[in-house]
């Protein structure tokens, strides 16, 4: 937990000193940059997150259901947020056929846990109830607004870095003016740095959240059963989901088929989630733990 908490930490301050540099870069104008930069960022990425139950469930077409509609998906759900200390969240489903689930909302007392029909039809009980843990620790540990803070840096150091851009191809040129040259570096670069470290921070906290799933059921085993099964019917089950709302589930509903893993593969850097079979690794070692603890 340590271990994935700081590096979150790291990855968030990293983008913190990501923008204050490019907002250095451009010289005088600098400060005003930063402020339009960041008050746009506010504005997009805060809209987002503060409506981020209805618009996820909406992309989803998911369905609010309570005890009478499906018994055992929200007494399932409830006793895990029982024991994890948590009120029981708002819980949906979703029509489509792949195995999949999110966690959205603004905290404890505002999310929404949602399952695929496909997760309910094609996997036991106990791998279901592995997944919808994974999506209550993603509550549990605040990661939605994790997420949506490195988006509105990240979204930041973009726009600010596209006024750079601008600035180079139609502005003047004096002595107090910004070297053309890291202007175009910073304008190309900047927003690559951030979209990595974004990216970091998400597959940070899918990993944090299977920790916590694991043990919160005391084994990763139904956890790293239930990714097996999502990874090889994932391809077979395509799910028409916004690319912006594709980081929410467990599973990438968007991937491709799963590839041979042969040493670094540099498209996992702009990924995510981070690779399946890691994160089944992971799971069974700490499976391995409990059962030496």
């Amino acid at each position: 937990m340590f271990k994935n908490t700081m590096k979150t930490t790291a990855l968030l301050a990293g983008m913190g000193g990501l923008i204050v540099t490019v907002a250095g870069v451009l010289g005088g104008g600098s400060s005003g940059a930063l402020m339009v930069g960041l008050v746009m960022a506010l504005i997009m990425v805060g809209g987002s997150y503060w409506f981020s139950d209805k618009l996820a469930l909406r992309s989803a077409k998911a369905t609010v259901v309570g005890p009478d509609d499906h018994p055992q998906l929200y007494n399932m759900v409830a006793n895990l947020a029982q024991r994890a200390g948590m009120p029981t969240p708002t819980i949906a489903i979703s029509p489509d056929a792949q195995p999949n689930a999110f966690a959205t909302g603004r905290g404890p007392n505002n999310a929404v846990v949602c399952a695929t029909r496909g997760l309910l039809a094609s996997m036991p009980p106990e791998e279901v109830e592995a997944v919808m843990a994974h999506e209550l620790m993603h509550v549990k540990h605040r990661d939605i607004l994790i997420g949506s803070v490195a988006a509105a840096i990240a979204t930041a150091i973009s726009f600010i870095a596209n006024m750079a851009m601008w600035a180079t191809a139609f502005g003047g040129r004096d002595e107090d003016s910004p070297n053309p040259i890291a202007l175009m570096a910073t304008a190309l670069l900047a927003p690559v740095a951030a979209s990595l470290m974004q990216m970091a921070v998400s597959r940070s906290r899918e990993f944090e959240a299977d920790r916590g799933a694991a043990e919160l059921l005391g084994s990763g085993e139904p956890l790293a059963r239930a990714l097996q099964r999502i990874e090889a019917t994932a391809k077979r089950s395509p799910m028409h989901v916004a690319p912006a709302q594709a980081h929410a589930y467990i599973h990438n509903p968007l991937a491709e088929e799963p590839r041979a893993r042969r040493g670094p593969d540099l498209a996992r850097l702009f990924s995510t989630h981070p690779d399946t079979q890691d994160r089944i690794d992971r799971l069974r070692s700490y499976s391995g733990s409990a059962s030496r603890a």
